[in-house]
C-alpha cells in the first residue's frame, strides 16, 4: 500500500498509514514483535480466538454501517471451536469489514485500524502494547506542532502580501525601475528581520552557512506569530508615511513587548500544569 510511514517500537519496525482520516497501523509488523518468520500465523491465532472476533464484531457494529450483521452471526458461531479458522481477507469477505485492510503480493501486509491493532498488541504483550501507544501518542503531538507550526508560517506569508501591498501602493512610484522596487521590497523585509531578529537576511546567512533556508525559515511559533503581527503593522505604518528609520523604532519595541508576553504566557502556563504534581506530593 502506497503512502505508509514507518516507526519503531522495542526494535521493531511498524508501518502505519491514514486511510480516510484515520489511522491504520500493520499488524503483520507487529505480529513480528513474536513471530519474525511467521507473522501471518500469529494473525491467524489471534482472530480464531472467540474475544477477538467479539471484539472485532462490536468494532464494525459501531464504525461500519455496511456491517454484515447475519453473516457476523454465523462467524460467532463458530469462534473458538476446534477446527475454526479465521483470516483477515475472510474476515472482510465475509462480514464487509473496513476496520482491517489487507494488501497481497510480495509485499503482503495486513493493516487494521489503531483500535484494533492496540488489541492485537495487548494480546501479544501488555508491555508491547503499551510502548506501541506511548510511541503513536508521541506522533500524533509532533504532528500537532507541525501543523501549529505550518499554520503560523501561512499567516505570515498571507500577512506578507498584504505587507508587499502596502509597499507597493505606498513607496514605489511608477518611475522606479524593476531593479529598484526589489531593492524596496528586499530593504523592507529586511526591516522586519532587524526589527524581530537584530539582523539582515544576509547576515543571518554569513553566520548559518550550514544551515538551508532562511532565518523565519528557522523561527520558532512565538517569532513567527509576532512577525505576521509586524507585518500588518508595518503596512498601517507605511500607509502613514513615518520615515522607515522610525518605523524601525516603533517595530522594534512591538517585538519586544509581544515576545515578552509571550514567554510570560508560556511561564505561567508552567506552572499552572506543575500545581497538580506539587499538590499530588504533599
Amino acid at each position: 500500500m502506497k503512502g505508509k510511514k514507518q516507526t519503531t517500537v522495542k526494535g521493531i519496525e511498524i508501518s502505519y498509514r491514514r486511510i480516510e482520516e484515520e489511522e491504520y497501523i500493520s499488524l503483520t509488523d507487529i505480529a513480528r514483535y513474536k513471530e519474525a518468520e511467521y507473522p501471518s500465523d500469529v494473525i491467524g491465532n489471534w482472530m480464531r480466538n472467540r474475544h477477538t472476533v467479539e471484539f472485532l464484531g462490536v468494532w464494525e457494529k459501531l464504525y461500519n454501517p455496511n456491517f454484515n450483521s447475519l453473516n457476523y452471526e454465523g462467524v460467532d458461531k463458530e469462534a473458538g471451536r476446534n477446527g475454526f479458522v479465521l483470516t483477515p481477507k475472510r474476515w472482510i469477505e465475509t462480514v464487509h469489514a473496513i476496520g482491517i485492510k489487507t494488501s497481497m503480493g510480495r509485499y503482503a501486509d495486513t493493516l487494521a485500524h489503531k483500535d484494533i491493532a492496540f488489541k492485537f498488541a495487548s494480546w501479544l504483550s501488555v508491555e508491547f502494547e503499551l510502548y506501541l501507544i506511548k510511541e503513536f501518542q508521541r506522533l500524533k503531538q509532533k504532528e500537532q506542532q507541525l501543523l501549529e507550526w505550518t499554520a503560523k508560517r501561512e499567516l505570515a506569508r498571507v500577512n506578507y502580501r498584504i505587507h508587499t501591498d502596502a509597499i507597493k501602493e505606498n513607496l514605489i512610484v511608477p518611475t522606479l525601475t524593476a531593479a529598484q522596487i526589489s531593492i524596496t521590497y528586499a530593504s523592507e523585509a529586511d526591516l522586519l528581520n532587524v526589527a524581530l531578529f537584530g539582523k539582515t537576511s544576509s547576515d543571518w546567512i554569513k553566520e548559518n552557512s550550514d544551515k538551508k533556508g532562511n532565518m523565519r525559515d528557522w523561527a520558532n511559533v512565538e517569532q513567527l506569530l509576532v512577525l505576521a503581527n509586524l507585518e500588518s503593522y508595518n503596512a498601517v505604518l507605511i500607509e502613514q508615511a513615518i520615515p522607515q528609520s522610525e518605523r524601525l523604532v516603533q517595530l522594534n519595541k512591538m517585538a519586544k513587548k509581544q515576545l515578552e508576553t509571550l514567554s510570560s504566557i508560556a511561564v505561567n502556563k508552567s506552572r499552572l500544569l506543575s500545581i497538580p504534581d506539587k499538590m499530588e506530593n504533599k
